[in-house]
């Protein structure tokens, strides 16, 4: 079992700090897991976070919910996007009423790729924890937000 003092050799003034530190160092930890694991299938984890946005919404979406559902709210969206629909992975589509609005959908080709994942999708570092400790886990996340 890791211990932040131990792995960044130092010292806190506190636990409240001592838990800071660690919140940030296991999400850079988790960030560099992330894109490792999605390195084979040719998108980020933010691309990854568009489809299952497309996926969950059954149709077509504006880019902008897109974006505000995003869980890490990348300045580069757009871009993202771009890349997806480069690879197949979703289509986009101008609003006849209002040119100003983008439609996005994902494709067979995203889904495919998404059920992919799905069925690799192996998190051996949330063995860690049991189900009781991910719902503490999670009501502490929530607490400090």
């Amino acid at each position: 079992m890791g211990d932040i003092s131990k792995d960044i050799q130092s010292k806190f003034v506190s636990d409240k700090l001592k838990a800071l530190i660690n919140i940030k160092y296991t999400a850079n930890w988790l960030s560099s897991r992330e894109n490792e694991f999605f390195k084979p299938y040719g998108i980020s984890p933010q691309q990854y976070n568009i489809l299952r946005i497309l996926r969950g919404a059954k149709d077509r979406m504006k880019v902008q919910i897109v974006k505000d559902r995003m869980i890490e709210r990348a300045p580069n969206a757009t871009r993202l996007m771009d890349k997806l629909c480069d690879k197949s992975f979703i289509e986009r589509e101008r609003c006849e009423q209002d040119r100003r609005v983008v439609y996005v959908k994902i494709t067979k080709t995203g889904l495919e790729l998404l059920t992919n994942i799905d069925e690799h999708n192996k998190l051996s570092f949330l063995e860690n924890i049991t189900e009781k400790e991910a719902v503490l886990l999670s009501d502490l996340l929530d607490k400090i937000r």
